[in-house]
């Protein structure tokens, strides 16, 4: 792919974009969804050690997630909500990255994670079945399919038979990154996509851990033709068990010499009230790659992050 694409040549991946998001909303409108809009801006960003929230003025900073506001809202009452919102996070850039990008993200009160991996399914045919016409749906040489039966692993069964290992649930999370990204990820989704599901106990941050398997948490990621393209879970909703996580996660980046964000007290004192619950962020730039047969995210928005300029320096006198 060159280097620059202007806006007049991404007609067709712009078109389909909107298209597919048209979908979206038409289909959690269907089923009975109500779409929100919650706030750009945080005092307190969820504390998670890997990812990064840029800082705006005033003491706040750009939303990571709307997932903190979002299940205040599940708290207050709501059942079923969604929105599509851009969110940002510092240093993503790449083929699939953005600093700037949008995710889909929905939530439904009295359910868990394999409620979501049901919507997944019933989300993906149906944009399938809408633009099957219009769009490729490819990723390189392959078709990509959703009719018939998706292929499951849980993370100890991909590890194993990708890996040559089993992550435990305290797993060394370097190693974990690294195998899971080189030798796992390329084999999952393909055509049909793929879920994997039940995630290490220390990588469940804000997410429930097992009945009767505490070792892992109710967590499953999507992946697609090797992509990752959602990230759900059963809603952990006891406050005393969420503040310790966020409390140590706070430690860990104190520790690793980055920003610790403040305690987010206004959703600890939310979950008090949260029934069981599940929600899912769903990727939508990564969604019209797949779509549309794009190979770089640069394609599929209008207007990419442009490049950050090296600061000025300031002209010295001799004498300084």
């Amino acid at each position: 792919m060159k280097d620059h694409i202007e806006p007049a040549e991404k007609r067709f991946f712009l078109e389909l974009r909107s298209r597919l998001i048209h979908t979206v909303r038409s289909f959690f409108h269907d089923q009975g969804f109500l779409e929100i809009q919650t706030p750009l801006l945080t005092t307190a960003p969820a504390p998670e050690p890997h990812i990064e929230a840029i800082a705006a003025a005033q003491g706040r900073f750009l939303i990571t997630s709307p997932e903190l506001y979002m299940k205040r809202l599940l708290a207050a009452g709501y059942e079923r909500i969604f929105q599509i919102t851009p969110v940002f996070r510092a240093g993503e850039r790449g083929r699939y990255h953005h600093p700037e990008f949008s995710l889909l993200e929905w939530y439904r009160a009295n359910a868990d994670y394999r409620d979501l991996q049901k919507d997944c399914a019933d989300l993906l045919r149906t944009l399938h079945r809408r633009t099957a016409h219009t769009a490729p749906w490819r990723r390189g040489d392959t078709r990509l399919e959703v009719d018939g039966d998706w292929l499951r692993y849980t993370v100890r069964e991909a590890f194993l038979k990708f890996a040559g290992w089993e992550p435990g649930p305290d797993v060394d999370l370097d190693r974990f990154d690294v195998d899971l990204v080189e030798k796992v990820e390329p084999h999952l989704g393909f055509p049909r996509p793929c879920i994997l599901e039940d995630y290490p106990a220390n990588q469940a941050a804000l997410a429930r851990l097992k009945p009767g398997n505490p070792s892992v948490a109710e967590r499953f990621e999507l992946y697609w033709a090797g992509i990752e393209l959602a990230n759900g879970y059963s809603e952990l909703n006891d406050p005393e068990e969420q503040r310790t996580r966020f409390e140590d996660a706070i430690e860990k980046r104190r520790k690793a010499g980055l920003l610790p964000y403040p305690l987010p007290h206004t959703f600890l004192e939310s979950l008090e009230h949260l029934p069981p619950s599940a929600g899912i962020a769903l990727g939508v730039d990564r969604l019209v790659m797949l779509a549309s047969g794009a190979g770089h995210i640069d394609q599929v928005v209008a207007f990419p992050p442009d490049p950050v300029d090296p600061p000025a320096v300031e002209a010295r006198s001799p004498h300084g």
